[in-house]
């Protein structure tokens, strides 16, 4: 199944069990992507900046180091919290051999604290590293970052008991939209997909092997 198909069937249980109220989701959704939050996102043909992030066990990970091994794969995703990011981890991590086979890394990143980052990899049997961007700051390099509205913070804190100052260890409450990116070994981004839509907008993994499939052509 693909990550569309999964998402859409939970997206469909979600909004019948929450009724109207699915409308507080929608509703901030639709804020974000007004406001042209992704505008300014990096875009295929860009550099990616270079940065190191812990991993869920406190090891250093460098983009630097990665790309002098082979293209990299990056996705940024909201938190383990998230089943629409959960979905996406093992649709990736299904896609992982085919990853490796074309010579690249997979990478995920998301703002929250590394003990969160070890719960998403035991969650979903995760075999690639998942690093903790504080404060999302390569996130904001990548122009992939906003802000949670009142409204649909207070839900998720008293509905979902979900609290994202607790989560990422700061309180500005801003995530990640997510998003997938391929570069290469220079580099060099050559492939992106960045989505508002963070239920149905994820990149599918056979979509980022044919873009590995082009670096190695």
């Amino acid at each position: 199944m693909s990550i569309t198909q999964a998402a859409a069937e939970y997206k469909a249980m979600v909004q019948e069990k929450l009724g109207e109220k699915f409308s507080i989701i929608a509703g901030d959704m639709e804020r974000v992507r007004k406001a042209g939050t992704v505008d300014g996102a990096l875009k295929a043909g860009q550099a990616a900046p270079e940065f190191t992030l812990p991993d869920a066990f406190g090891n250093g990970v460098s983009l630097k180091d990665l790309i002098a091994r082979g293209p990299v794969v990056i996705s940024f995703y909201r938190g383990e919290w998230c089943p629409f990011c959960n979905i996406e981890l093992r649709s990736l991590q299904e896609a992982l051999p085919g990853i490796e086979a074309l010579g690249a890394t997979l990478i995920a990143i998301s703002p929250e604290k590394p003990d969160h980052g070890i719960i998403a990899t035991e969650k979903n049997k995760l075999t690639f590293p998942v690093l903790s961007d504080f404060g999302n700051a390569v996130a904001r390099q990548f122009g992939i970052v906003f802000q949670v509205g009142p409204e649909l913070k207070e839900f998720s804190k008293n509905v979902f008991k979900n609290d994202l100052a607790l989560r990422n260890g700061e309180d500005s409450y801003e995530l990640p939209v997510p998003a997938t990116y391929v570069i290469d070994k220079t580099g060099v981004i050559r492939f992106a997909h960045v989505d508002v839509d963070y239920m149905l907008g994820r990149a599918e993994p056979e979509t980022v092997v044919a873009a590995l499939e082009a670096i190695a052509r």
